[in-house]
């Protein structure tokens, strides 16, 4: 099988994963938003993915997102797709993203927040935002505290050039009882953090190769594949 046969036929596959768990939820699979993660792979196989159907997705680092944006040019179908910013940002890389991307899901301090906010000012527009939160406890892992994310949410709120969207979350690995158990828990700090805040936060992105039907049968509104998009080699969840 080559290459575009092997994206249409996992994204069938993919897609029918994803009805399955909505249906066992209640949901709609309109419900939820398929993030193809690009980080592994180059714009050729970007112009793959979108030829078989996918219009999202999202780089981890801010230089190779600029580098992706600035190479998509030479593909007049990837004028339509969006892109997103999931991974660790720093203050001094707020410029290669504000402004390049329809969503950042990592913001994981309020200091990161404050400087996307001054970015999006000088640019005179507003950013749609996430707060990562490490709700398992990881060391390995960065995002607010639960605690942190409940002090810091009401002032990510109030800032004018945010949009607080939700809450992004990833759970532990080759766990799936603790992977259910972090995705729960992250659906109820949503849902805590929109009443006390009174800001709509529709939503969670969460679930990746390994997890996402379980996220999806949590309440993820947004799954953040790699692997098992781009990756003919690996088995699908």
């Amino acid at each position: 099988m080559d290459y575009r046969s092997f994206m249409h036929a996992r994204r069938a596959e993919i897609l029918e994963r994803i009805s399955g768990a909505c249906a066992r939820s209640g949901r709609a699979p309109a419900d939820v938003t398929l993030v193809a993660v690009s980080k592994t792979v180059g714009i050729d196989e970007v112009a793959v993915a979108c030829e078989a159907g996918y219009t999202a997705f999202a780089e981890n680092r801010p230089q190779e997102l600029r580098r992706k944006r600035e190479a998509s040019a030479a593909f007049p179908e990837l004028s339509r797709i969006r892109w997103d910013m999931i991974g660790h940002l720093q203050t001094n890389k707020v410029g290669l993203v504000v402004g390049q991307v329809s969503l950042i899901h990592s913001i994981d301090s309020l200091r990161v927040a404050k400087a996307v906010d001054a970015r999006a000012a000088a640019l005179g527009c507003r950013v749609p935002i996430l707060m990562e939160v490490n709700v398992a406890g990881e060391e390995s892992k960065t995002g607010f505290s639960t605690d942190e994310a409940r002090s810091a949410s009401a002032g990510i709120c109030s800032l004018e050039h945010l949009s607080l969207e939700g809450l992004m979350g990833m759970a532990p690995a080759h766990d799936p009882a603790a992977a259910r158990r972090a995705f729960s828990d992250l659906r109820e700090l949503r849902d805590t953090l929109a009443r006390d805040t009174g800001c709509r936060l529709d939503e969670l992105s969460c679930g990746m190769s390994d997890d996402y039907v379980i996220a999806i049968e949590e309440g993820s509104t947004i799954i953040r594949l790699g692997r098992t998009v781009f990756d003919p080699a690996y088995a699908l969840q």
